[in-house]
């Protein structure tokens, strides 16, 4: 099963380019799930197990964010056309909607000047006051984890909590991810750590995005920590029309088919609600997204083949351009693989 993928993780961590990984290959009802490599080598070597918590980075963003809005589409508190501002009024422009920011598509500049050097409150001041390019808007896709953190602060703006507490109570407790949290150290399973940094030491324990570790609770675009376990247990639901492994109705397939769908005009990039649409050789179009940390989830739903991926590629040292190279021919070689 997937033996060219198999040999190129392995190959990835032999030339060290990831200290090691866990992934699950599902195909249906067959899965293929290993742990390679190390989890840590620095200062002391520790072998990877399948049981190591990840910081996911931006996989929070549709396991954790996305999830919750199609929950308040799903329920009428919310429409895609809705404009952010409607819901979370202190946000200064009234052209922006749920859906650009969803699909990358808004045109916000999300330049901050002396980003890293405010606090929390500052930082949230200035996401509320960005500029929109309207020229950009359903013009041009541009990834940014902005978008993610308004829509965070819309979901604590509907509930009266804070979004991590949200993700915590609407989407880890009832698809019974245990081991996700955003507190890996109050956790007794071994952790993934990521960067070291001349700041900060050893990233671990701790979520390795500046933004999110900033915002801290406040922040919907990084900051979740899990297992393949758990983003497993995220799969099977999708797998299963929504429905978690006790049977219990968790999204409507309804709601699911939003995300079958391009939600951009023709000439952009496709995405759909949260996800990148990724073409799979194969006339149909997987769910997609990746994490900086080195983690990356492609899902396709019509199949039901998927590929999580965790990874802390970061660890010890950053050498981004290098692996991204080597992660989308990793993602070639699987998709070759999987259309067979």
């Amino acid at each position: 099963m997937y033996p060219n993928t198999l040999k190129f993780i392995q190959q990835l961590i032999h030339e060290g380019t990831i200290p090691g990984a866990v992934f699950n290959i599902i195909d249906q009802n067959r899965m293929m799930q290993k742990a390679l490599g190390s989890r840590q080598v620095l200062p002391v070597k520790e072998e990877m197990t399948s049981d190591t918590l990840f910081d996911i980075a931006s996989l929070t963003k549709v396991v954790g964010t996305t999830t919750v809005i199609l929950k308040l589409i799903e329920n009428n508190h919310v429409a895609p056309t809705d404009t952010l501002k409607q819901h979370l009024p202190e946000f200064h422009d009234d052209s922006v909607t749920i859906q650009q920011l969803l699909t990358h598509t808004s045109g916000l500049n999300s330049f901050i000047p002396n980003r890293d050097s405010l606090t929390a409150d500052e930082l949230i001041s200035a996401y509320m006051k960005l500029p929109i390019d309207k020229e950009k808007q359903n013009a041009e896709v541009v990834y940014t984890d902005t978008g993610t953190i308004l829509l965070g602060l819309m979901i604590e703006k509907h509930y009266q909590k804070s979004v991590q507490e949200v993700i915590q109570a609407k989407v880890l407790v009832p698809l019974n991810m245990k081991q996700s949290t955003f507190h890996p150290q109050e956790h007794s399973l071994p952790i993934a750590p990521t960067e070291y940094s001349f700041a900060r030491g050893l990233i671990k324990g701790e979520v390795h995005d500046p933004k999110a570790a900033c915002l801290q609770e406040r922040c919907g675009s990084a900051g979740l920590f899990s297992t393949i376990r758990d983003l497993t247990n995220f799969v099977s639901m999708l797998f299963a029309n929504g429905k978690t492994q006790n049977h219990q109705r968790f999204l409507n397939a309804q709601t699911l088919r939003l995300l079958t769908k391009n939600w951009n005009d023709d000439h952009l990039k496709p995405r759909t609600l949260g996800w990148d649409l990724l073409s799979t050789n194969n006339q149909t179009h997987a769910l997609f997204h990746t994490g900086y940390t080195g983690t990356f989830m492609i899902v396709d739903l019509e199949t039901k083949q998927a590929f999580i991926f965790l990874s802390n590629r970061v660890h010890p040292l950053d050498n981004r351009p290098l692996y991204i190279a080597r992660r989308d021919e990793l993602i070639a070689t699987y998709l070759s693989e999987k259309n067979q």
